[in-house]
C-alpha cells in the first residue's frame, strides 16, 4: 500500500512541551511498558499549520485502498472460533469479543475483525495489553494511518493521536452546560480526500463513574428513511467540513475557514456492498446544488433520524484497557462528558485513512441483504417496481 503523502510541517519538532498535568498512574504505567520517551515532555505537539492551502496539501493526491475487510473469509471462523466469547450488545450495532489479545492476531484473523467491524459497525475488546505502538501497526494493516497536525501525539509515535480530556480543557473550557469536543455527534476526518475508515480507540484510564461513548449505525439510519426518501438523497454531494479552521493565504481579512470537501450523502461499504448514510451534525455543511433553506431542512431531518432512533445505537460503558474499533464510514459516536472532568480519562487513538467514498445505486440496504425485510418493507418495494396497483 502506498503511504499518503505528508507535509513536512506537520512532522518538524515542536518546542518540547514539560507535563504539567501529571500523567494518570494507569496511563504512565502503559506508555513506560511500550517504552515511550517521556523525558522532554507528554505529548507531543506537532508544529500547527497556520494557513488552509497547507493542510491542503498535506494529502491531496488519492492512493489506492485495499479494504481488509474485503478479502475476508466471510464465515470469519479464523477470528470467531479462537474467541472464548462473542456477544452482539445490540441487534443492529456493537459486538464484544472475549479472550482475544488484539496484538497477537494473525493477518487472517485482522481481516476477519475488519469484516466483522464493517457489518457490526464496532467491536469492542477489554483487558487489552497493548502498547500504543502495537495499536499503531494494527493501524497500518487497516490503511493510512492519519497524523493530524493539530492535535497531540504520543512521543516518537506520529500516527497515535493522545486522548486526554484533561489536557484539551486547558486549551478549551468545558461546562456541563457546553463540554463541546467529542461529546457531540460526529463522524471523523470527514474533511479528508480519503476519509477514516477504521478508528481503533484503546482507553488506559477511565472515570469509575460515566464517561460512556455512543455510537449510531449509519446503515440502519438509512433504513429509517422510506423508499421514495432515500431517492431523494441516492447520488447527492453534500460539502463536509474540518474540526478546525485556518487563514486562508491568499485573504488572511477573511478570518478562520474550514477544509470543505464533497463526498456522497449515501455511501456504499466496501466490504459489505451496504448503503449507509453519512451525515453528521457537527461537519456536514450543505447540500450541493441546493439553496441553504432546502439543504438545511433535509440535513436537519437526516441528523433527526440518526440521532433519535435509540434503537440504531449502541451505548459502551468502558473499562480501563478496552480497545474500541469503529468504522466511521457507517457510523457517528459521541463521548458523554457527564462525568464532568472530576475524573482523569486518557487512552490513544490511531485512524486508518480508507477510500474515497463512492456511491453505487445498485446496492442494497443492510437489512435487504440479510434478508431482513419485513412484510410492510417488501410490499414497498414491491410498489416500487410495479408502482401503484
Amino acid at each position: 500500500m502506498a503511504p499518503a503523502p505528508i507535509d513536512d510541517r506537520i512532522v518538524d519538532v515542536a518546542p518540547p512541551v514539560k507535563d504539567t498535568l501529571g500523567l494518570p498512574e494507569t496511563a504512565a504505567l502503559r506508555l513506560k511498558k511500550g517504552g515511550v520517551d517521556l523525558s522532554n515532555g507528554y505529548p507531543y505537539r506537532p508544529s500547527r499549520p497556520l494557513y488552509l492551502q497547507d493542510v491542503q496539501e498535506i494529502r491531496n493526491k488519492e492512493w489506492v485502498h485495499n479494504d481488509a475487510g474485503a478479502r475476508a473469509d466471510k464465515s470469519k471462523s479464523a477470528l470467531l472460533s479462537a474467541a472464548t466469547k462473542v456477544t452482539d450488545l445490540t441487534t443492529h450495532i456493537g459486538t464484544e469479543i472475549e479472550g482475544l489479545q488484539l496484538k497477537d492476531l494473525t493477518d487472517q484473523q485482522k481481516d476477519e475483525l475488519a469484516l466483522l467491524i464493517a457489518e457490526r459497525s464496532v467491536v469492542f475488546f477489554r483487558d487489552q495489553d497493548l502498547s500504543p505502538q502495537q495499536q499503531l501497526d494494527l493501524g497500518k494493516y487497516y490503511g493510512v494511518p492519519e497524523i493530524h497536525p493539530q492535535v497531540a501525539q504520543v512521543p516518537g509515535e506520529l500516527g497515535i493521536t493522545v486522548i486526554w480530556p484533561d489536557l484539551y480543557a486547558t486549551e478549551r473550557a468545558a461546562n456541563f452546560r457546553n463540554p463541546g469536543g467529542a461529546s457531540r455527534w460526529h463522524t471523523d476526518l470527514v474533511h479528508e480526500l480519503q476519509p477514516a475508515g477504521i478508528t481503533h480507540l484503546h482507553n488506559d484510564t477511565i472515570p469509575p463513574v460515566g464517561g460512556d461513548t455512543l455510537w449510531a449505525s449509519g446503515y440502519a439510519a438509512y433504513e429509517k428513511l422510506s423508499p421514495a426518501f432515500r431517492k431523494i438523497i441516492d447520488g447527492r454531494y453534500a460539502v463536509y467540513q474540518s474540526a478546525h479552521r485556518y487563514l486562508d493565504r491568499e485573504n488572511p481579512e477573511a478570518g478562520l475557514k474550514h477544509i470543505e470537501r464533497v463526498h456522497p450523502l449515501v455511501r456504499v461499504h466496501p466490504a459489505t456492498g451496504w448503503k449507509a448514510l453519512w451525515v453528521n451534525r457537527a461537519m456536514t455543511d450543505r447540500i450541493v446544488g441546493l439553496d441553504r433553506g432546502e439543504s438545511d431542512a433535509i440535513l436537519n431531518y437526516l441528523y433527526h433520524v440518526y440521532e433519535s432512533n435509540v434503537d440504531i445505537q449502541v451505548r459502551f460503558k468502558w473499562t480501563p484497557g478496552t480497545s474500541a474499533l469503529w468504522d466511521n464510514r457507517i457510523t457517528m459516536h459521541n463521548a458523554s462528558w457527564d462525568y464532568g472532568g472530576r475524573h482523569p480519562r486518557h487512552g490513544t487513538r490511531v485512524t486508518s485513512l480508507a477510500e474515497k467514498p463512492y456511491f453505487d445505486p445498485s446496492a442494497p440496504t443492510r437489512r435487504e441483504a440479510l434478508g431482513l425485510l419485513d412484510a410492510s418493507e417488501l410490499r414497498e418495494k414491491e410498489l416500487e417496481v410495479d408502482g401503484p396497483l
